[in-house]
């Protein structure tokens, strides 16, 4: 059969009541334990006996959660605000011991203060060294590695560049020697009589030289006034004498 519901109310055996509280008070005082764990509780328990004597649980101190009670019941505001400047302070105080901890390491790996240190922290200090050497020793590497091919890579686009330049170079240079040819075989009419007459499609005849020394002069035509010497005598005859001489020379 099941347990029964006990009706809440005073026990009058002296007995009963005292077995009941001591079983009672042993459960609540688990149970505070337990939330205080579970739970990361602040956790106060006061128990007085019917004789008055004191049973207590505390996850932290008594006191202490009895003044955070206080403080908590009467002065809300300033309650708020204190616990906001205790929290900013812890927060305050872990920062600045971890900037301590930290200027502390990088001294140490720095080779100094190492009086203080232990053969332990020695130790735990090379192996730190040398994992940090390695590192950076890969790291060198894999720098020069990325430049030596970086180096290659360009030193490759040069030679492309360089073969190119070559071949543009080597088909103009083909080019001008092939236009120089043409303008050679090209006709010069200032270089003989025979290209000339070619050239221009007529033939050019100079008479031998003995043919330009026998030409006789020719009479020129005389125009204008000229004084003739009128002798004595009739002048009719004269005058048909250069008049004949005028025609003549004028048909010429």
């Amino acid at each position: 059969m099941g347990r029964g519901r006990v009706e809440l109310k005073r026990i009058e055996n002296k007995i009963n009541r005292q077995v009941t509280f001591s079983k009672r008070r042993n459960g609540l005082l688990k149970k505070a334990y337990e939330l205080s764990v579970l739970c990361d509780a602040e956790v106060a328990l006061i128990i007085f006996s019917s004789r008055g004597k004191l049973y207590e649980f505390a996850s932290t101190s008594t006191a202490e959660t009895l003044e955070r009670y206080q403080r908590c019941s009467f002065n809300p505001q300033e309650t708020n605000a204190e616990r906001e400047t205790q929290s900013w302070y812890q927060e305050v105080s872990k920062l600045k011991a971890k900037y301590e901890s930290l200027q502390r390491t990088q001294r140490h790996l720095l080779g100094e203060d190492l009086g203080p240190l232990s053969i332990k922290e020695l130790q735990n200090l090379e192996k730190q060294l040398e994992v940090a050497l390695v590192q950076a020793r890969q790291r060198k590497t894999q720098l020069m590695m990325e430049q030596m091919e970086d180096l290659r890579r360009k030193e490759r686009q040069l030679g492309d560049m360089n073969k190119q330049l070559k071949i543009r170079v080597s088909l103009e240079m083909s080019t001008l020697e092939a236009e120089g040819q043409g303008m050679r075989g090209l006709p010069c009419p200032w270089n003989s009589g025979e290209s000339a007459a070619a050239a221009g499609g007529f033939h050019l005849q100079l008479p031998p030289s003995n043919q330009v020394d026998n030409i006789e002069p020719q009479p020129v035509l005389q125009m204008g006034y000229h004084d003739y010497d009128i002798g004595e005598g009739s002048s009719a005859p004269r005058s048909m004498d250069l008049d004949n001489n005028f025609f003549q020379a004028w048909t010429l």
